[in-house]
């Protein structure tokens, strides 16, 4: 079973057990999150399609921590002024590991 889930202006493939860095949380480590902006499901034998959205469907995840993307550096250089600017940029993510997909009522049962 698997989902396509939007978050911070992104989409993502996830399926249970998966690990993925969205955009950046405000929520602590160890706390349950729900993704209700769920795009697409498919359990195996039946797909599920949301206009936009799947109504009463969520994915499930805890979050693991924050982390810090890889350094973007960027280099602005002008020969002939004999001038030189470099910055860079560090994003930061929340680690989500997903432990469940489904609707409301499958999830309250459980």
């Amino acid at each position: 079973m698997y989902a396509i889930i939007k978050t911070g202006g992104k989409q993502y493939r996830v399926a249970i057990g998966d690990i993925i860095d969205v955009e950046l949380l405000e929520t602590d480590a160890g706390a349950n999150i729900e993704f209700g902006d769920v795009l697409f499901a498919y359990d195996g034998s039946k797909t599920h399609i949301g206009n936009p959205g799947i109504p009463n469907f969520l994915v499930y995840g805890e979050v693991l921590g924050q982390v810090s993307g890889e350094k973007v550096t960027s280099l602005k250089y002008k020969a002939s002024h004999n001038q030189c600017r470099k910055w860079g940029h560090r994003q930061k993510y929340t680690r989500v590991k997903i432990t469940g997909i489904g609707s409301k009522r499958q999830q309250k049962e459980k």
